[in-house]
């Protein structure tokens, strides 16, 4: 294999979680007395699916009384509960059957907790050595700082790796962390390479 390591990134790339994550903020909303969001607010839906939890809820609640109380609603949720919202993107599982054993594998994402029950739920976990969220890093994605710990946990260097993302956030981290990127069903991003299938990832690795 041309690389040492594949890392993933989740939403929008292992998964299509677009209404969970809705759904996630929707309940937030709800429990704070505030009207839901609105689909039709293009940048609303963009920073829900692309940021990490706590700068969401920044956005949506500025004022440092209402952030604390919507931490805490959020993490009174159960996310197990939103799971069957979620489908995973075709073909993934049968490339990382054919990846395991010849690259490292590791999943970047700015979910903060409730990663782990993602890939248990769909029964993922064993597929992956190393699963860093923003709640492992202080500076979570666009800042390099999450795919630097995975390159130091491997030990290995920013270009014996492919990152997958799907988002400027993903894009902007890969490029700061010197980690070749490839943009998932996103042809708008600048990109090593850009694929709509996960299996176009094996064509990559292959000296």
């Amino acid at each position: 294999m041309r690389y040492k390591a594949v890392i993933y990134d989740c939403d929008g790339v292992m998964f299509d979680s677009f209404e969970a994550n809705l759904a996630f903020y929707q309940r937030i909303m709800g429990m704070m007395g505030r009207k839901p969001l609105e689909r039709s607010d293009e940048e609303q839906m963009r920073i829900l699916h692309t940021y990490a939890n706590r700068e969401v809820l920044e956005h949506f609640f500025p004022v440092p009384g209402d952030l604390a109380e919507a931490l805490r609603c959020a993490a009174s949720i159960d996310y197990r509960d939103l799971v069957p919202l979620m489908v995973m993107e075709h073909g993934f599982r049968e490339t990382l059957d054919v990846l395991r054993g010849h690259v490292e594998l590791a999943v970047c994402t700015n979910r903060s907790t409730s990663m782990d029950t993602v890939l248990e739920s769909f029964d993922l976990t064993a597929y992956f050595s190393l699963v860093m969220t923003a709640a492992k890093v202080n500076n979570p994605k666009p800042h390099p700082e999450p795919l630097l710990k995975v390159l130091e946990h491997f030990g290995i260097e920013p270009g014996e790796a492919l990152f997958v993302g799907d988002s400027a956030v993903d894009s902007m981290s890969a490029e700061a962390a010197g980690v070749p990127f490839v943009a998932y069903k996103a042809d708008h991003l600048p990109a090593l390479a850009r694929i709509d299938h996960h299996g176009s990832v094996l064509d990559l690795l292959r000296p």
